[in-house]
């Protein structure tokens, strides 16, 4: 494994962290390594989070670098978290997730606070979110083995194409100071887009 990652440690990090045992969801792309979506519930605080395993095999980088460092380098899994749909569901976000997490190793992307990244398409059956706005997550990064860097672990939060457009012309922070001011709460899937001027 790159660096010291370890599947099992990346599991037993995330059980601590949301105290809870997750489903698990395995998607494989052609010429890339499985990515496994982790999907924990929890009732009480009616929140369901979902997290990626996979994306931090292997340290990011530039695409443009020719000979990346295999071990040094900013790691990253995906994060999700929603109140949970009622009869809607969320069915293949998933294979979403798991499209955003393979991103670094099939298209070269760096993954970072404030990254968007647009799918152009739903990111679960019926969704109006077609993209995902990136920021730093509240689960404590997991620590691997010197030279490797932490992984961190990255809030994706779905936004709507106009948002998207959005973020692209004024800013990550705009679309979410548009949020507060109409009180809308991303973590909603059935919010409304927010309206913007």
């Amino acid at each position: 494994m790159s660096g010291g990652w370890n599947p099992d440690l990346l599991s037993q990090h995330l059980q601590r962290e949301l105290g809870a045992v997750p489903q698990r969801a395995s998607v494989t792309f052609l010429g890339a390594e499985p990515i496994d979506v982790l999907r924990f519930a929890d009732v009480d605080a009616g929140c369901l989070t979902y997290v990626t395993a996979g994306a931090s095999r292997h340290p990011m980088a530039d695409p443009a670098d020719l000979n990346p460092d295999p071990v040094r380098g900013p790691r990253a899994e995906v994060v999700m978290r929603l109140t949970p749909p009622g009869e809607a569901g969320l069915r293949n976000l998933h294979k979403a997730l798991a499209m955003i997490a393979a991103a670094p190793m099939v298209e070269g992307l760096v993954l970072g606070p404030d990254a968007l990244v647009d799918l152009g398409a739903p990111l679960w059956d019926g969704a109006p979110f077609t993209a995902v706005l990136l920021a730093q997550d509240e689960l404590a990064p997991l620590e691997l083995s010197a030279p490797a860097e932490a992984i961190r672990f990255l809030r994706a939060v779905p936004v709507t194409a106009n948002e998207a457009a959005w973020v692209r012309l004024k800013g990550a922070q705009a679309l979410r100071e548009a949020w507060a001011e109409a009180g809308i709460d991303p973590a909603d899937p059935a919010r409304v887009a927010a309206t913007l001027r």
